[in-house]
């Protein structure tokens, strides 16, 4: 028997136990399109971190098990206070929301007096909480062009916010933070992966820079990246993004090509959790994260007002 083989049964053996877990502990499993195919195979639901969120406020489930990072599991307690939500590695986070802290926010507000703060969902609970409204990057458009006033300040993403002000007449007062890994990718990429995919459709997340995002066919989110495919005749497409989308993409679409617009498209935060991980979290119920009321009250507020816009 090859490795491969063996590594297989390996991992149906743990997903096996994972499951017997959640049903143990009447949990729910989520997973992050971004989180290592193994992950989301083996969960309940997969998708964009807010609307797996909502669908897990929706279940019956005491406990959520979010495979993915921080301040993910901190809007699932934020939507979810009665329930237990777990992170299974509590050192999974995310740079671009380490790009931005409460006091930072608070300063920047008193500097631009009365302008509306609208923070990506890519952020801690306690930017959030300091939030007028929250927006994803499908969304952050209607958010913005939905908000009274001619000025908004968007936070931590200042690709976010230049790919919004390019769709508004809003002044947009832009924060210095961003994905590392977005940010990283460069036209030159784009351009090498054209080079060996000539026919390719090129698909961007709003994370990336506006020079690549003007290379794309189209500007999407992970969830609009899935869908995309379903309405392209293309054969091939060259994905702008983590590089763990490609697993779902192929699942749903199995006749189609896609492949990496580059291979530094990997988070390290978003691989860090196993199986191994899961099971120990779920047998000794550690890795709980919980927001407290007086930041999760005002946070609640911002991600609901969001909602509306949600796709």
């Amino acid at each position: 028997m090859d490795a491969k083989a063996t590594n297989q049964e390996e991992i149906a053996r743990l997903t096996e136990r994972v499951r017997q877990l959640l049903k143990e502990k009447n949990a729910v499993m989520l997973a992050h399109n971004y989180q290592p195919p193994e992950i989301q195979d083996a969960a309940d639901m997969c998708g964009d971190s807010l609307e797996l969120s909502i669908k897990a406020s929706k279940t019956g489930a005491q406990v959520i098990v979010f495979a993915g990072v921080h301040f993910m599991a901190e809007t699932a307690s934020i939507l979810s206070p009665q329930k237990t939500v777990i992170l299974p590695r509590e050192n999974a986070g995310c740079p671009m929301a380490d790009m931005i802290d409460p006091q930072a926010l608070a300063k920047r507000k008193e500097e631009l007096p009365g302008v509306p703060v609208v923070t990506y969902v890519n952020s801690p609970a306690a930017v959030k909480a300091l939030t007028d409204v929250c927006c994803t990057s499908a969304n952050v458009v209607k958010v913005i062009n939905s908000i009274e006033g001619s000025e908004v300040l968007m936070a931590p993403d200042k690709n976010l916010a230049m790919f919004a002000s390019r769709q508004s007449d809003k002044k947009i007062h832009i924060w210095e933070g961003c994905c590392p890994y977005h940010d990283a990718l460069t036209p030159q990429d784009i351009l090498a992966a054209k080079e060996k995919y000539p026919n390719a459709v090129v698909m961007a997340h709003p994370e990336c820079r506006p020079e690549v995002i003007d290379m794309a066919d189209a500007a999407l989110s992970t969830s609009g990246m899935l869908a995309y495919p379903d309405s392209s005749d293309a054969e091939v497409f060259i994905v702008g993004t983590e590089v763990g989308i490609l697993h779902p993409l192929k699942k749903r679409h199995p006749n189609k090509i896609f492949v990496p617009a580059s291979e530094k498209l990997l988070c390290q935060d978003m691989k860090r959790i196993t199986l191994l991980d899961v099971i120990s979290s779920l047998e000794n119920m550690t890795g709980v994260v919980k927001v407290p009321e007086e930041i999760r009250i005002p946070a609640l507020s911002a991600v609901e007002k969001m909602t509306q816009y949600v796709n």
